[in-house]
């Protein structure tokens, strides 16, 4: 199961060279010229049988930049995350993860947030954060020794060794978070991530991620059911229709820094964005 996981979260990375894109963000460090983009589709299409689930999908994600994704049930939005991370490959068009191409290559840039946290029920809370180091090669104590200084930064100080069934919905949540940036990886792809989290935790976890991503910046996707949480959390907004998915419209965020979120969406400019989004959704 650990390796099962392992393939969707995580997976062991290859030595890269030290022009590779991939190193280059693993450090932290980006050049000029060497990679602007984070994630570029170009004309992506997806068909299963006699279902178009995509077509014609085109946007891109500069680097450390964040992206929301919204649209109707069923119209795409988890398979464009499958085809970006390399789990499949497009039909039609193409894909780039900083730079690479082949499935296997954008897969080893990726790690992949689902909306179930996926916790190993068997591992103590440290122990489920530290699987990605262990699928990279690193012995279970040093990554648990690795992973440790970050509970506090994450609210998570004093349940290292409780069980995933001793934690609210919403610290669940924090750990799956925690494990994925654990896993080292440029590129975050969130799927859905707090669509099983009551309104009141929902809204609390917005917050902390703001702050976990101004602090740990990391190139992002996020799909999401809830306007707000993508407003939120992004710096654009792209619109899907329905099947087949397709974009319909891309609308930048725009608005001033707020000390909380109860601030920020009660903001007539966030207010306004909202109905931006919700009129295209309905177009």
């Amino acid at each position: 199961m650990i390796c099962n996981i392992g393939k969707i979260l995580d997976i062991k990375v290859d030595e890269a060279k030290d022009d590779d894109p991939y190193t280059v963000a693993q450090s932290g460090v980006w050049l000029s010229g060497i990679e602007t983009l984070g994630i570029h589709v170009e004309g992506v299409s997806r068909v299963y049988g006699s279902v178009t689930a995509l077509g014609d999908v085109t946007f891109d994600v500069p680097v450390h930049g964040r992206v929301g994704i919204v649209g109707p049930s069923g119209c795409g939005k988890s398979t464009l995350l499958s085809v970006i991370c390399g789990l499949e490959d497009p039909d039609a068009g193409s894909v780039s993860v900083l730079g690479a191409t082949a499935s296997d290559d954008r897969l080893s840039r990726c790690a992949w947030m689902p909306q179930r946290d996926l916790l190993l029920p068997w591992r103590s809370v440290i122990g489920n954060a530290a699987i990605a180091l262990e699928n990279q090669g690193v012995s279970k104590s040093k990554a648990e020794e690795q992973v440790f200084p970050l509970f506090a930064r994450f609210g998570l100080a004093g349940f290292e060794h409780r069980r995933p069934y001793e934690l609210s919905g919403g610290m669940r949540q924090r750990v799956s978070f925690l494990r994925t940036l654990v896993a080292g990886k440029e590129v975050l792809l969130l799927d859905e991530p707090f669509g099983a989290l009551d309104s009141i935790t929902r809204a609390d976890v917005q917050e902390w991620l703001m702050t976990a991503l101004d602090d740990e910046p990391r190139t992002t996707l996020l799909v999401t059911h809830d306007v707000e949480e993508a407003i939120l959390l992004s710096n654009e907004v792209v619109v899907m229709s329905a099947r087949p998915g397709r974009i319909i419209a891309r609308i930048p965020i725009e608005l001033p820094k707020m000390n909380s979120r109860r601030e920020s969406v009660s903001h007539p400019d966030f207010i306004k964005t909202r109905l931006d989004i919700l009129q295209a959704l309905e177009s």
